[in-house]
């Protein structure tokens, strides 16, 4: 029951803000109508969709495979290369995104940045007369990664070493998975209110990390990571191999929640993506490495491999 009522409580306060959210923008449309009656020239655009069942013989000026409208963290926006940028290069789809590295999911739910820049990236795609053909969410890491890391886990040396199970537990099911029930929903009804119906959301859990110390490009200097072996380092967790293994732990927890949610009934919108096992966590001769460039994100070709799985749930979609 108090799963229920802080679910009830979330979904509130996430209907709340994207009518907030919704006031905010509506008065903006209004200023940007405004500023277009002082041009003459316009600009006419027509979209071609590529379609198995159906070809539109007609010229165009932009062909795609699917507007995508994109909210959340690195996975969405990182440097060179993630899951956004090669969907766009290497599926054919045209992505707005509103992602922001580094975000947690708690500053995008209740910070508001995000949601409104999601916002305004719907409102882009409608300009152009399309329906996007889903909404792709990712977020979570950076809530449980960094530098209180150190407090999901019991020392080493103490009589229950390993996780805590009680922080671990709040931290995943309910200050995550509050914060999941409000971006979902205020996604949900933005779309609604600009689009006229809920579009299908994908979310993931993430795969299984190595927590070597590797932060970007080697996390020398100013540079972000890492993200995890300081927190294993602080309480005595030394061995690298018992330190995959305990993050498998905390992994599928997020992902249990996250498939959890996606079953509840009202969000019958939400698509679960599972991404583990998709790259490798293998030790020997640091095969990993192929998979994985840091603690947190993969390689090019590690998000390669996690991107075909988005596509191939994409490619199902009506």
């Amino acid at each position: 029951m108090a799963t229920d009522s802080r679910t009830a409580a979330a979904v509130k306060l996430g209907q709340e803000k994207a009518e907030a959210i919704l006031r905010h923008r509506d008065a903006a449309l209004k200023r940007r109508a405004a500023a277009l009656q002082t041009h003459s020239k316009k600009l006419q655009m027509r979209v071609l969709i590529d379609s198995a069942t159906e070809a539109v013989a007609t010229p165009v000026i932009v062909q795609t495979a699917g507007f995508l409208v994109a909210a959340g963290d690195s996975w969405f926006d990182y440097p060179f290369f993630d899951i956004l940028k090669l969907l766009h290069d290497g599926y054919g789809y045209n992505v707005e995104s509103a992602a922001h590295r580094g975000d947690a999911i708690e500053d995008m739910a209740y910070e508001g940045g995000q949601l409104e820049a999601f916002a305004r990236s719907v409102e882009k795609v409608v300009a152009q007369g399309a329906v996007p053909k889903a909404v792709l969410f990712s977020g979570g890491g950076n809530d449980i990664a960094g530098d209180e890391f150190g407090m999901l886990l019991n020392s080493a040396y103490s009589a229950i070493a390993g996780w805590n199970d009680e922080v671990v537990d709040g931290v995943l099911n309910q200050r995550v998975r509050t914060a999941y029930v409000v971006m979902l929903t205020t996604i949900a009804r933005l779309c609604e209110e600009r689009v006229g119906t809920k579009l299908p959301i994908l979310t993931h859990g993430y795969d299984y990390p190595v927590p070597d110390g590797r932060g970007f490009l080697g996390g020398w200097g100013p540079l972000p990571g890492p993200w995890l072996e300081p927190g294993f380092r602080e309480k005595f967790f030394t061995d690298l191999q018992h330190n995959v293994d305990l993050m498998r732990v905390v992994i599928d927890r997020f992902n249990v929640m996250l498939a959890e949610l996606a079953a509840v009934p009202q969000f019958n919108y939400v698509r679960y993506i599972d991404l583990r096992q998709t790259l490798s966590t293998n030790l020997a001769g640091d095969q990993y490495k192929a998979w994985w460039s840091n603690e947190l994100h993969p390689t090019e070709d590690g998000f390669e491999k996690v991107t075909a799985k988005f596509a191939d749930v994409l490619s199902k979609l009506p």
